[in-house]
């Protein structure tokens, strides 16, 4: 099944956390901050939303970084992903 978000949503999948500090410590599942960066799986087509006109920036496949307490998260064909609107998304994340 696939995934079409409504108007200016988006559906994203976390990055992994890494599991060692800077510094080579390792740290235990319970001790890891989820991360704030993710990658796009599916945007939606934006158009009017409140009488106005929202242009989709980001596209499938870039890595965002987006607000700690934003989006819903969900299970899809086992894999968790967020769902959030494109003005939750902080940054666009360049290599």
């Amino acid at each position: 099944m696939k995934l079409k978000p409504l108007f200016d949503k988006v559906v994203v999948k976390q990055v992994e956390a890494s599991e060692t500090t800077a510094s080579g410590i390792v740290l235990p599942n319970k001790a890891q901050e989820k991360p704030h960066l993710a990658k796009v799986i599916a945007v939606g087509e934006g158009g009017v939303i409140d009488g106005k006109e929202i242009k989709m920036v980001v596209k499938v496949g870039d890595t965002v970084l987006y607000g700690k307490y934003a989006g819903s998260e969900f299970k899809h064909d086992g894999e968790e992903l967020i769902i959030l609107r494109q003005s939750d998304i902080l940054a666009i994340v360049e290599d």
